[in-house]
Parts: C-alpha cells; structure tokens; sequence
C-alpha cells in the first residue's frame, strides 16, 4: 500500500506523529484515498452475495416501485455517474503522468462499480419483499463516516488554498458526500408494503418500520403521542402481527410437541416393559424413578420450546453478546481520560475524543441492550402463549383420573403463574451462563490494574457464589411449597365461589373461612422465610462492589508499601467492579428465576403428559344408516386404569340407528357410566365399542356460559332462522323469550344462575339439538322440568314423533311414562345391563323390572293435559322464570307454564312503563372489570402504605437514607484517598483510610439487609391484610353479589392480584427506592465535582422530568386500562395488551438512556474542560459514577412503572370493600336460647320478598302459621314463589315487608349463622367440596363417627360409604364428580339428618332420584323428622299427599292452603294439579 502511494506521490499510509502524537491530528491522504474509500467497498463486494441469497430464500411478495425506491435508485445512478465522471477528468487532465495518480484513478472507479452493485441490490430487494434494508443502511452508514475525515480535510485545504487549483475534484467529491447523506437518509425510511395485500385494522406499526426505527422504537411514538393527547383505551391497541397470534404459535408448537411426547412415551413404555420382566423395584428405587420421570417430562417440554423459539431467542443473545463488548469497552476509555487528566502535557483534543468515544459507546450499549431485552419479551410472550394454548387444549382431553388430580385451581396457577415463570425464565436465564463470564473479564481487566491482589476478588466473589448459590436452592424449595399452599387456597376458594349458596345455607362460611386463612398462614410464612434469605442474598450482593474493592484494595495497599492507589487505579478498577456488580445482581434472580422455572416446566410437563382419552376407547365410523349406531361387544369399563369397572360382566348391547332407547336403574348403578362409555371418557377394560356418526350430548347438570342465549344454544353455529326456532318450540323456550328483557340476546349469567333448573336444562336440550348430530347421548335431561314440560319435550323432540324421531337417541330417566313409547330398555344393576327389551316384553317376563313399574306405575302415569282442561275454567298466565337477585328492569322471578297445546297460551302483556323505557344495557347481568383510565390514585398508595405501618415506613426511609450517605462518605473517601500525594513512592496512613472506607462500606452493608428486610416484612403485614380484607368482604357479601360477578373475576383477586401483592409490588418498592437514592448520591457527586454541571443536569432533569411524569404517566394509564384484558383466559387479547406493554418501557428506556449517556459526557468534557483544577480523582469519581446514571434512570422507569401497574392490583383487592353486605353473621349480646327453635313453629306476617329494589314482589302479603310437627307440601307452577319462601325464611333475601317469626322470635332481629345454623336445607342442587366425606357431612368435627355412620345408614348410603377402602376419609374430586348426581344427594340428606334441627326445607331435593329411592328417602324423613316442621317444595304431588297441608302458591300468592283431601274436596287449583299428574 506504502508503494502504490508513494508512486502517486502521497505520505506512507500510516504516520503516528501526523495522526496520534500532534497538537492537529491528521490522516494521511494514502489512507483518505485508499483505505477510506474501499472499507464500504470491501464491505459491499463481500457481503452481497451471502445477503441476496438470504433474500433469495426468505423472500416476500414483490414490492411495487414507489417513489422512494425509485428516488433510492436515481440517486444510485448519480453517485455511480460522479465517480466515472472523476475517473475520466483523472484520465484526460492528469494523462501524461498517469502513473503518479494511480490511487486517484482507482479509487472512484471502485466507488462507482460499488455503487452500481448497490443499485442492483436495492433493486432485488424491491423484487424479494425487502422494505427496509439493514445491510444498505450500514453500506451508506459506512460511506459517510469514511468520507468525514477527507470532507474535514477537503475544506481546510479549501480554505486555505481557495477551490481553483482543482475545483472539478472537489465538486465532485462535496456531490458524493451530499448524495450519500441523501442516500442514508433514504435508507431510514421502510417502502410501502406490496399491493392488494391485506391489510389488518388499526395493524402493528412495527411491520412498516424502518431498521432505524426498529432499533430506537420510534415507531412506538405514535401510540405514546396519541396516549399524550387523550387516555388510552383497549380499542386503541393494535392487531396482533400473524407471528404473535396464538394459532400460529399453537399450531406449531403442539406438531413439535406431540412428536416430542410420543418419543417419550415410547420410551416409558419401553422402560416399564423392563421393569415389569425383572424383580419388582424397591420402594426407594420407584420414588427415584418417579421423580426422574416428572423431570424428564420437564426437560421433554423444555426441547420442544428450544426447538420452536431458539432461533429467535439466539438473535437476542448476540445482541447482549455485543453489548457486554461495548460495555467492557467504557472503563478501558475511561483509564485513558483519566491517564489524560494526569498527563499536563497531553493535548485537549485528546480529551474529548476520550468523552466523545465513551458517549458512543455508552449509546451503543444502551441500543444494543433494548434490543435483547425486546427480543427476550418477545420470546417469552410466545412462549407464554404456546404453553397457555397447549394447557387449554390438554385439559379438553385428559381423561377421567387425570382430571382428578388436576383441579381447576391447580390448572389456573399452570396457565397464570407458571407461564409467567416461564416468560421470566426466558428473559433472564442468559444471565446464568454469561454472568460468570462477565465475573471472569472482570477479574481479568482487574488483575491489569492491580496485579496479583485482584484474587482477593476472586476469594470474595468465591465466597458469595456459593452462599448465595445456597440461599437460591433453599428459595427454591420455599418457592415449591409456597406453591402448593398456593394451589390449595386457590383451589379451596374456587369450591366456595362455587358452592356459596350451600355455604350461606348451612351458615359455613366460618369453617372455610378458617381453612382458607389455615393455607394462607403457611403461605405467608413460607414467603416470610423466603424474603428473610433474599434479603441476605441481596445485602450480599448489594454490598458486593465494596466487599470486592475493600478485599482487592486492602491487599494491595498492605503487601507492598511502594503500591499506590492513584485515581486510574481506584476508578477504573471501580467502574469495572459496578460492571461486575450487574451479573453479581443478575446472577441470584437469574438462578432463583431457573430453579422456578424448573419447578414449573416439571409441573407444566406433568400436567401436559398426564393420560389422555384415547381414540380406541371408542370405534368412530362414518354415518350408515342400515347399520347399528352403537355397538358394545364384551366391553368392560372403569373410571381409571387401576379403579374398580364401573361398568361390567363383558357389557354387549347393539342399538339400530334411528332407534330410541331408555337406560333406567338405580341411583348409582350406572347409566351415566353407560353414555360416558360410549363418549369414550372410561377407560376400556376388554371388549370393543363402536359408533357410527357424530354424536351430541346432553349432560345430567346442564352445563351454561356466561353469555347470551342464543349464543348459549349456537353455540358458535351458523344461525339459520327457522330451525333455530323450531328449535326453541319444542324445547318449550319461546314463552321464555317473550318475558326476556331482550329476548335471545339476554346474557345469561354463569352457570346459567339467572335460570331455574329447568329452564338450563332445556337450554342445553336446545343446544344439543342444534348440532343437527347423528346420535344423541341424554343423561336424564327431563329431571329436572316438571311433568307436564317434561311430557311436552318428550313428544316435541324426543319420542317417536319429536324432531329427533329419525336419530339414535340414548335416554337415562327415571320417568316411568315415557318407557312404553321407546324402542329398548337396559335396566342397569350395579354396572351390569339385568334386563333388556321392550316395555311389553319386561313386563311380561315378571322380573324385577315389572316388579318395579307395578309398584311405581301409580305414582307416575302418562302426565298430560286435556285439552278440554287446557281450555277449561282456569286461564295459565305464563311468567319468566329468572330465580333470584337480577339486576333486569322487571320482574323475573317467575317461570312460563308450558301446555301440551302452546296456541292456548296466554302472556301477560308488560306495563306500558317497561316498554317506554329500555335501559341500554337490557339484558346485561355481569359486571365485567373495568379499565381504569389515568393513574392509580394517590388514595391507593396511602391505604396500601397505611396497611403497612407508619413506623415501618420511617424505618425504611430513614434506613435508605443512611445506606446512600454511607455509600457516598466512602466514594468521597476513595477520591481524597486518591488524591493523596505519593511521598518518597507511598502514601502515608493507608491502614486509616482502610479502616474508615471498611467501616463505611460494612455500614452500609447493615443497612441494606435492614432495609429490604423491613420493605419484605412490611408488604407481607400488608399482604395479610389486604387478602383478610378481600376474603371477609366476599363471604359476606349477599348472593346477589355473586351472581352479578362472574367467578374467574373473584377468583383471579384471589390468585393472580394476591400474587402480585406478595411478590410484584415489594420487588418493586425495592428497585425502586434502591435506584432512586443511588441516583440522587451520583447527581450530588457529579455536582461536587463540577458545580458548573449543573447548568447541564438541571435542564436534563426537567426533561427527564416531564418524559417521566407526563409520557410515562400516560404509559403507566394505558398499563393500568390494559390490566383486565391481561387477566383473561383469551390468550390472543391477553398478549395484544401486553405487547405494547413492553415495547412502552423499551421505549421510554432508550430514550431516557441517551438522555442519560448525555450525563456521562457532559461530566466527561467539563472534566476536559477543566482539566487544570479538577483532581484525577474528584474527575474519576464525577465519570465512573455518571456511567451508572443510564442504567439507574432504566431501572428506575421500570421499577416506577412495575409498580404503578401492580398496585392496581392493591385497588382491585379494595374494591369489595364498599359492595353491600349482609346482615351481621352474630350478634353481640344475643339473648337467644341455645336449644332455640324448641317447638319449630314458623310465623309468616303479611311477609313481601323483592329479588332487588324497584322490582315487582316475588312474594305478596303472604301470612301463614306453621305449627310445630307439621308437614307442609308447598307446590305451584315453577316461578311461582315456592323457592322465594326458601330463602326467605333463611334470610338468603331479606324482607321486603313484614316479618317471619320462629318460636316467636323475628328472625330478623338475630345475627344469619344464628339462624341458618339452627335450621336445615336439602338443596336442589346437591354440592360437595374436595375433601373427605367426613369434612363434607361436618366441616365443623361436631358430631361423633357413630352419630355420622347413623345419619348414613338413614340416607341409605352406608351400604356404599362401607365399600370404600377409606371409608369415612374418602376424598371426594372437586365438586363431587366422583360420586353420582344421586349419591351427591343423598350425602344432602346425611347432612340433614346429622343436623335434625326443629326446621327441614326441601327444595325439591329428590328429583335426581329414581323413584325406589326417593319413597326410601320420603321414608326417612317421615319417620326421621317426625318431631320437626318439614316445608317441602315438591314437584311429585304423590310425595306430599300425606302431608299435614299443602301450600298452593301462584304469582307470588298462597291461593290455597289446607289438607291435600279438603283442596281436592273444594276442587280448586291443588284438585286440577293432582288430576293433570294422574294421582286423581
């Protein structure tokens, strides 16, 4: 190169005294014309192949020519244009001595055929898709950069020498450089997406940014400003880019996954195949081999998520790579200005090279850092989302004993807490590997200044690894068990939200308030000894920098007399160990965040390898219809691989399609077992079952959304108008449409809680006929209507002549009218088919079967009505049946009658008001959250800080305080120390200053172990209260409350926002607070050295100021208005709030970075400037702490917005509090007897019940005496107020009007346990908690075994409680599912009899029943509360027939009452009732 210049006559190519060793720095012009001109060239030529073959197979649509490319590609032809301009000028002027301007010859042709191939490379990108070009934006990045220095050099050679000597060469090169600037600003912009493609609403402005835009996120602006101008809403945020959408990710991820798992299995498979060949394993071998399993199922979901995000999150990963290089970069530059600072002879352009060159790299630092952070949060939110998707398309399918060990609690901490765990996991774990690297340059770079002492760093970084190492293996552990309590809380809290009325019945709510309040104290106190060791861990590693320096400093000073700790030592050597103290930081979280993660990817693998229904449990085939529909050939079936057959003795049953068959039996024997077979939710034993068609079920308990109706029964099917309404006729729905407050659109709320029984289970009929399938599974569907709607969707769907006449129809039923209309009976016992055949034909066998209808027959005959008695002397009025507390603008509390013949019936027509007046929101039930637009407000802190303790909070102010004024009285002392003048080659008392900076630094040490002990302690006094709070203001708030809330909503206070109480918002406090005080110690520090700074921080502050307290509150609003769409099972809506989420804070932090990389270099060139009385060390203290600013305003932002989002959940915790509630559970000073109620006399007195202010009376002046022993049947069409006189005598609704006295005593005036525990209620809808049978029958231990085995031999289920193998202890599944609807019920009854208060309600507690044991249980309780007032609310007339009198209600009114023999004497409404039931 020296050659080729010196024949053109230029300087060699390198010259250190021109460039380096000179007052006026210069290059070369051999390296301004050589190596200037082809570095973008080189860069070019080499890298364009492998760039257009990534285009060649990633590329696009091809993109139209917009005039930016077109602008791009006219520019390119003028750049190529000057250089061949210059080559011809060159070659015509200079051509006699050609050989001398060889360099000026070559260089602008090089510099045109390289603009020319980045023409061809603008145009295929144009070609591939390419709409913004990373690797063009660096080509003209690199041009310009390179042509700084010979424009520099070009212009004071111009001013100098005047343009006239060679005014076409400078022309020409002042036209490049404008054309290149031109070029780069072009190359910021992104082109235009390709025409006709779709185009999203209101799509993520990320997909048409620039890679300039990308890189700083200024394509986030747009949403920051428009969130400056007005608050955010939900509807401002953007689509989903498809890469993000969870049908993407999913779909993906569950190919890998299912391939992933099989591979496993097999080998499981293949592993127990071996095992079952040799000895059986010793016990502690099979718990060895158990816990391998679970982690192998871990680790097999860990490989699955490498395969399908590793490559993404590997681009993430060279992001931080580079970063850590720029950040190792700033202290080796920060020697050199110090070495400056020293140096009196150094010159000052030196200096602010030095402060430009770390301002740039302080800036890289900071983009390249944002950029892995995004890319992590992008990682671990589809992360999170395929995990989500793959839990909630697994719990569709695990089997039956697989969904007993996972509850819903437990299945709703996989979905919220463990992905969460798992998205931190992504975020932080390259801390885990590349911290110790960091630890070890760090370590290298300090032996550089200090030599051998740096291994006293070494030493105490060895001891804090494994100490802390230690502590996050213990955290791990508190962390596994905290879970669990966790998950029983949860769980527990999700079976009292879903069995509240039975709780407020029985007046349990103390009992399980107690379990409750029992997991919370062990979850409180395992999280108190958690937080007590991350206080040790972070005291330590707080501390870290000052142990390092004390333990490297000390050594230093003490070995050797003649070292010398000047200000390049003392500060460089800081700097570094502030880098080192990130990966110490980061490196505890990182591997407590691991262990978590660890924990959670064995319990997700666990719970997504868990058995599921397999496919040839059933033989699926298409639709034939000269073939059977269902076929079971010797089949045997169990719940579980391992459980008792449900089903047994080879089952072989052929069912004709078209054909319709009635399965009937005992309680318990069976028949649902039979449908779920056939479903293929049992396991098979032996055998084969085999179906042909699509099936559609209706299941015994209907199961109903929170939704509207109509979508209730579409149920995400096209509506087609008239089968939609044939629909609804014959499912006896239309009447209930007309009383709707909207009709079909009505939200129903869940559960179907705003239907009677009937009205859900006819609803779910609905649904099912809907689907237009080939089979029909009906589980007892027409329990729980009366006789009469019963009879009417028997002969409109159903029967022979119904709607489904030409489909395959499994009926389970206890209804003894319907059997001779049916094709088959199976008479079930005990799990095996004893009987089948046609009604005529099991009669005429004498079995059991006739046995059974001969006995029955009478209390169950054909029940229908005439239709002379239809159009007879009484008029049906047909009401809305909505049973209790509903928020709709009318009355609908009672439920339509439905006849045989629809045309005669009449509705009553509304009053004129209701139909001037409609609400907007008719028809709406549930509150859904709402976003809360702006700040959280200040009220929130103060209840959440007053919860805590003024004292503590003194405490930790005061505590932080001290922490920082030790920090800086140390930092001060290291800059005098410094300072000190070095006498004869050392400095005089280095034990002293050793001494006061150890004592300083321990000092500080104390405090910060004191201060995040106290923060920890605090938030969990305030945890305990808050969740104390929340669980008392729920349990004591009305049914209405419940029933207008959905129970996720309640459950996620209870789960997630309690969560975050514990563990987000102390954490955040922390950081906080930390950062906030160590950025006040770096501004004072700055100032002190260089006071005239503040000219130059005070501005930045105000700008910091209002970038924080204006944009950043409005980010922090639209975190807060975003919070209720991330806390919805919707994964897709989830993650369209939380994506700008993140991107809000990566935004913000860049900004607020480079504003504080302005800190740096403002302290650097005041230190330059100077640099005449400034100390070395005031100057190293000033810089090597303003390197910190950036990452504390960072973390500060983050921790600031961390909190303000979590707080949130402090407000919706408070929120209950100002609900109504009900009246007191007990009153102080009650003078109530102990044995009250003695007789069980009840008292109506012109009594009113209303189900919410403003509405009609459900109950109207009803007044009635009720003697003591009496036996009071209280019937009535459904709707008409039986069920309302229920809870009104248990206060479940409190009087509108007058009052109801027991013994006397006005109930009102007594405290709701005093009533309800003294009193007793069989339910119509049986509800059992997880727990023992035991637990279930007396959560309170009041009652003896005897007394509990007496109370079950009476509710006839001591026989089957005996065959369990734990008897008593057995542990019912969430909600009861493992006992039968019926068996549920009779454990209803057990309570009552364990009770035997003076006062029984049965709420038409016998209608899952068949009816051989419904007249056993009628039995018992005759003879059992013989002595006891008995209210029942009857559907079967024959139940109540020998009854003391019978109640006959209508709209709300007794019309009559007497005995069942004198109503049918006076021939009234009970006489025409008797006669439609067949009991006449």
């Amino acid at each position: 190169m020296d050659t080729l210049c010196s024949l053109s006559g230029l300087d060699p190519l390198w010259d250190w005294n021109q460039t380096w060793y000179t007052h006026n720095p210069e290059l070369s012009n051999c390296f301004q014309n050589t190596v200037l001109v082809w570095a973008p060239c080189i860069y070019l030529w080499v890298l364009s192949p492998f760039y257009c073959l990534h285009l060649y197979c990633h590329g696009r649509d091809r993109l139209p020519l917009s005039s930016l490319c077109s602008a791009k590609l006219l520019l390119g032809f003028f750049l190529a244009s000057f250089g061949f301009v210059e080559f011809f000028y060159i070659l015509l002027e200079r051509r006699q001595e050609i050989q001398q301007h060889l360099v000026f010859l070559l260089s602008p042709i090089i510099r045109s055929l390289t603009v020319a191939l980045a023409v061809c490379v603008i145009h295929w990108e144009r070609v591939r898709g390419c709409r913004s070009s990373v690797f063009l934006f660096f080509f003209w990045l690199l041009g310009v950069v390179c042509s700084l220095i010979p424009l520099h050099a070009k212009v004071q050679l111009a001013l100098d020498q005047g343009l006239s000597p060679d005014i076409v060469r400078y022309l020409a090169f002042f036209s490049y450089f404008a054309l290149q600037l031109a070029q780069l600003f072009l190359s910021s912009f992104a082109d235009q997406a390709p025409s006709g493609k779709a185009v999203l609403k209101n799509a993520c402005p990320v997909q048409d940014a620039s890679f300039l835009s990308k890189i700083l996120f200024w394509w986030f602006s747009g949403l920051v400003f428009k969130g400056y101008r007005s608050p955010l809403q939900a509807e401002d945020l953007w689509s989903l880019r498809e890469e993000d959408t969870s049908e993407k990710i999913i779909s993906d991820l569950e190919e890998e996954w299912t391939a992933e798992r099989t591979k496993l299995q097999q080998q499981e498979n293949h592993l127990s195949t071996s095992i079952a060949l040799g000895s059986r394993l010793p016990e502690q071998a099979q718990f060895l081999r158990k816990i391998q399993k679970e982690q192998s199922w871990g680790f097999c979901l860990l490989r699955t998520l490498a395969r399908s995000f590793g490559h993404y999150f590997l681009n993430g990963t060279l992001c931080l790579m580079v970063h850590d290089a720029f950040m190792f970069s700033v202290p080796q530059v920060l020697s050199l200005l110090l070495g400056f600072m020293k140096d009196e002879d150094a010159p000052l352009w030196k200096g602010y090279f030095y402060a430009s060159l770390m301002f740039l790299l302080s800036c890289l630092q900071s983009v390249f850092n944002h950029q892995y952070t995004y890319t992590c949060f992008t990682v671990g939110m589809r992360v999170k989302t395929a995990v989500m998707g793959l839990v909630y398309r697994k719990s569709l399918v695990v089997n039956s004993a697989s969904r007993r060990t996972c509850t819903v609690g437990e299945i709703v901490n996989l979905v919220s807490a463990d992905t969460q765990k798992l998205m931190d996991f992504v975020v932080y774990f390259n801390a885990v590997w590349l911290a110790p690297i960091e630890v070890t340059l760090c370590l290298f770079f300090l032996w550089q200044q200090l030599g051998p002492s740096a291994l006293a760093g070494i030493a105490t970084v060895i001891f804090i690894f494994p100490l802390n190492g230690f502590i996050a293996r213990q955290r791990s552990k508190l962390q596994e068990i905290q879970m669990k309590y966790m998950d029983g809380r949860v769980k527990l809290m999700n079976e009292i939200l879903n069995g509240i009325k039975i709780l407020k019945f029985y007046a349990w709510e103390k009992a399980f308030l107690e379990q409750v309040l029992g997991y919370r104290e062990k979850e409180l106190k395992t999280l108190k000894k958690s937080q007590i060791l991350y206080s040790v861990s972070l005291a330590s590693f707080n501390s870290s920098s000052f142990l390092i320096a004390f333990a490297m400093f000390g050594v230093y000073v003490l070995i050797d007399d003649k070292n010398v700790l000047d200000a390049q030592k003392i500060f460089v050597s800081m700097a570094l160990i502030n880098i080192l103290k990130t990966p110490l930081s980061q490196l505890p979280f990182a591997m407590s965040t691991t262990m978590q993660a660890l924990v959670s990817l064995k319990r997700l693998g666990k719970f997504l390898c868990q058995d599921e229904l397999k496919p040839d449990n059933v033989t699926r085939e298409s639709f034939k219809s000269d073939v059977d529909g269902v076929v079971f050939e010797n089949g045997t079936f169990s719940w579980s691989k391992d459980g008792p057959a449900c089903l047994k003795s080879r089952i072989s049953v052929r069912v004709p399609c078209g054909s319709l068959v009635a399965v009937v039996g005992h309680v318990g024997s069976g028949k649902s077992s039979l449908l779920s077979a056939i479903l293929g939710e049992t396991e098979k034993r032996s055998g084969a079952v085999s179906v042909k068609g699509s099936i559609a079920y209706v299941p015994q308990q209907a199961w109903i959304q929170n939704a509207s109706l109509q979508d209730n029964i579409l149920f995400g099917r096209e509506k087609k108008e008239s089968w939609y309404q044939r629909v609804l006729e014959a499912c006896a729905l239309l009447p209930d449409l007309d009383n709707l407050p909207a009709g079909d659109a009505t939200e129903i709320g869940e559960k179907g809680l705003n239907l009677s029984g009937g009205q859900k289970q006819r609803v779910s009929l609905a649904r099912a006929v809907c689907r237009k399938a080939d089979m029909y599974l009906l589980d007892d569907p027409l329990s729980a209507v009366d006789a009469h709607v019963g009879q009417h969707i028997f002969n409109k769907v159903i029967g022979p002549k119904g709607i489904l006449r030409d489909k395959t129809r499994v009926l389970v039923t206890h209804g003894m009218s319907f059997l001779p209309q049916v094709d088959l009976i199976l008479v079930l016992v005990d799990g095996e088919i004893s009987e089948r055949g046609s009604y005529q034909e099991l009669l005429n066998r004498n079995g059991a079967f006739a046995d059974f209808i001969h006995t029955f027959a009478s209390s169950e005959r054909k029940e229908c009505f005439s239709e002379a008695s239809q159009r007879g002397s009484r008029r049906l009025s047909v009401r809305l049946s909505v049973t209790e507390y509903m928020p709709f603008s009318r009355d609908l509390s009672q439920e339509q009658l439905i006849s045989g013949d629809t045309n005669s019936i009449t509705i009553e027509p509304l009053p004129d008001s209701d139909e001037d007046h409609i609400p907007e929101d008719l028809g709406k039930l549930t509150k859904v959250d709402k976003a809360r637009i702006g700040r959280v407000k200040l009220e929130m802190y103060i209840e959440y800080f007053r919860t805590i303790g003024l004292p503590l909070i003194v405490s930790i102010v005061f505590l932080y305080a001290f922490q920082q004024a030790a920090s800086l009285s140390y930092n001060y002392w290291l800059s005098l120390w410094a300072d000190q003048p070095v006498i004869n080659g050392t400095q005089l008392n280095t034990d002293l200053k050793l001494g006061v900076y150890g004592a300083l630094g321990f000092a500080q040490g104390i405090a910060i172990f004191g201060t995040t002990l106290a923060i920890s302690l605090g938030c969990i006094i305030a945890s305990r209260h808050l969740h104390l709070d929340l669980l008392n203001n729920v349990l004591h708030s009305p049914m209405s409350f419940f029933e207008s809330t959905p129970s996720g909503n309640l459950l996620n206070r209870f789960a997630k926002e309690i969560d975050a109480i514990d563990n987000m918002i102390p954490d955040g406090l922390k950081m906080m607070l930390g950062y906030f005080f160590k950025l006040m110690e770096v501004c004072i520090i700055v100032l002190m050295a260089t006071p005239f700074a503040a000219v130059i921080i005070l501005p930045m502050a105000f700008l910091y100021g209002f970038i924080q307290v204006r944009l950043n509150l409005h980010l922090c609003s639209f975190y807060v208005a975003t919070s209720c769409q991330l806390r919805v099972i919707r994964v897709d809506h989830n993650q369209t709030a939380y994506f700008p989420r993140f991107v809000a804070t990566r935004w913000l932090g860049v900004n607020l970075e480079l504003l504080g990389n302005g800190i740096v270099l403002a302290a650097s060139i005041l230190s330059v400037m100077a640099k005449g009385t400034l100390s070395p060390g005031m100057v190293g203290l000033a810089v090597s702490h303003s390197l910190q600013v950036t990452g504390f305003l960072s973390w500060i932002v983050r921790s600031w917005t961390d909190v303000e989002n979590n707080i949130v959940s402090v407000e919706r915790v408070k929120e209950y509090a100002d609900t109504p509630k009900e009246a007191a559970w007990s009153i102080e000073g009650s003078s109530l007897p102990p044995s009250w109620p003695q007789k069980g006399t009840i008292e109506f007195q012109d009594y009113g019940l209303q189900y919410r202010k403003g509405l009609e009376l459900a109950l109207k002046g009803i007044s009635v005496h009720i003697k003591e022993r009496e036996k009071i049947g209280i019937v009535g069409r459904t709707g008409a107020g039986k069920s309302s006189l229920a809870l009104g005598i248990f206060r479940i609704l409190e009087a509108a009007k007058g009052q109801i006295y027991i013994d006397g005593i006005n109930i009102a005036e007594i405290g709701l346990h005093d009533l309800r525990s003294r009193i007793t209620i069989i339910p119509q809808d049986p509800v059992l908690f997880s727990g023992s049978l035991r637990m279930n029958l007396d959560p309170f231990d009041a009652y003896s075994d005897e007394e509990v085995w007496n109370a079950l031999e009476l509710a006839h289920l001591k026989d089957f409680v005996s065959e369990l193998p734990d008897k008593l202890n057995h542990e019912c599944s969430e909600g009861g599912e493992n006992l039968s609807l019926g068996q549920r019920q009779l454990v209803c009854l057990a309570r009552a009899l364990l009770r035997k208060t003076k006062i029984l309600v049965l709420d038409e507690a016998t209608a899952a029943l068949d009816l051989e044991t419904d007249t056993l249980i009628q039995s018992t309780i005759r003879s059992q509360f013989e002595d006891c007032a008995v209210l029942t609310i009857a559907h079967r007339l024959n139940t109540i027939m020998d009854y003391t009198k019978v109640i006959v209600m209508d709209e709300g009114h007794i019309i009559e009452m007497d005995s069942p023999s004198n109503l049918i004497a006076k021939r009234g409404q009970f006489y025409y009732m008797c006669r439609e039931a067949g009991l006449l």
